[in-house]
């Protein structure tokens, strides 16, 4: 490995302030919906899915605890389980604690109601040191912004899926964001 390749294996994950500042703006969570959770059960409940444990985490605004909160209640009220919930402040000096205990244990499925700054911080360091995987992750509509996989970095929520406000769902692909509406219902 050249010196140069091991220096930046070794940097921390940490998004610089330069970084930050070119993506100020994001917006706070608001408040999920009930169209919104629904969506979110619905996408790790489709046939085939086979996703019984999650772990869930969230930023520690009022919004994203409420969501995660709801998530839980309605995710264990199906049968499913959560097997743990982290939280994680906005700003931090290192991000690896919640990281580690975000995947200590192997769920099926990472749930998240964050926000944009702190969960793109989060999961950079989620990727760079851990087994994570954000094509196993799903999200509240906080995260649906496509300021959110630029600021994380290349390639650091490909795979992630999460829903819209409305019932309609996203995913990222490199640095993508793509949404689709709600599926329409049929009598």
């Amino acid at each position: 490995m050249s010196i140069l390749k091991e220096r930046e294996s070794s940097r921390s994950p940490l998004i610089r302030p330069a970084e930050q500042s070119a993506h100020a703006g994001l917006p706070a969570p608001a408040a999920h919906t009930e169209a919104e959770l629904d969506a979110l059960v619905g996408l790790l409940t489709i046939p085939k899915a086979r996703i019984e444990t999650v772990t869930l985490g969230h930023s520690r605004d009022t919004a994203s605890r409420a969501a995660a909160e709801a998530f839980a209640a309605a995710w264990t009220e199906r049968g499913g389980t959560v097997l743990t919930a982290v939280s994680w402040p906005e700003t931090a000096a290192s991000w690896l604690r919640p990281a580690h205990r975000l995947t200590a244990e192997l769920p099926d499925a990472w749930v998240m109601a964050a926000a944009p700054l702190g969960f793109a911080q989060l999961a950079r360091r989620l990727r760079h040191s851990t087994d994570w995987d954000p094509a196993r992750t799903y999200a509240f509509a906080s995260l649906q912004d496509s300021r959110v996989p630029a600021l994380a970095g290349d390639d650091v929520l490909d795979g992630l899926r999460g829903v819209t406000t409305d019932g309609g769902t996203w995913d990222v692909r490199h640095r993508w964001v793509t949404a689709r509406p709600p599926a329409e219902v049929t009598s």
